[in-house]
């Protein structure tokens, strides 16, 4: 069993960056991945990116791509979502997740969550 937790919503403008953090209870013995999640407001939960342990291999999705980015602390055992260029549409509850599969786009395939964190953008 492992937790997560998120930190690092709020509310910010549009154009602005915002760092997400998620907090793994416990560092799995075997390959896994810590991804990134959002459900916004009447829409669909949707991946957002992951990180691979063994060696950072990273996934995005294409709405994001060039201006998120995930990255890891080893030591620490965290792993952050680093935002930039916000736009409204970003606004939505972001989750962090974990999966022992090699599809970490598939929530069919992710056990583990967290509660999210709100991130709301204005314009």
């Amino acid at each position: 069993q492992v937790q997560l937790v998120e930190s690092g919503g709020g509310l910010v403008q549009a154009g602005d960056s915002l760092r997400l953090s998620c907090a793994a209870s416990r560092r799995p013995d075997t390959s896994y991945f810590t991804g990134w999640w959002r459900r916004a407001p009447g829409k669909e939960r949707e991946f957002i990116a992951a990180i691979r342990n063994i060696d950072d291999m990273q996934r995005y999705a294409d709405s994001v791509k060039g201006r998120f980015t995930i990255s890891r602390d080893n030591v620490k055992n965290i792993v952050y979502l680093q935002m930039n260029s916000l736009k409204p549409d970003d606004t939505a509850v972001y989750y962090c997740a974990l999966t022992y599969s090699n599809l970490p786009a598939s929530a069919e395939h992710t056990p583990y969550w967290g509660p999210g964190t709100q991130v709301t953008v204005s314009s």
